[in-house]
């Protein structure tokens, strides 16, 4: 995977690896020991149903083990997701 500074994934698309739009990035959740990220914080589309994701308020939270790409969108393994 590329690196990317975290200004640039700012309101960045998430995207499903099959194809469908997620949501928009909202925010992330970092290790701050480590730096790592675990999580991205994630609004989702109003079409795209949440009713099996982990959700938190009104954002869905995707663990960064399920992204393979980031280009013009976050693209995510969204099997990885449930």
């Amino acid at each position: 995977m590329t690196k990317a500074f975290a200004r640039t994934l700012r309101r960045k698309k998430i995207m499903s690896s099959d194809g469908k739009v997620i949501g928009q990035l909202k925010n992330i959740i970092i290790d701050v020991g480590s730096g790592q990220v675990i999580n991205l914080i994630v609004k989702p589309d109003t079409g795209f149903d949440t009713s099996n994701y982990k959700l938190d308020d009104e954002c869905m939270l995707i663990p960064f083990e399920a992204v393979k790409d980031i280009k013009d969108y976050i693209v995510v393994d969204r099997y990885m997701l449930r």
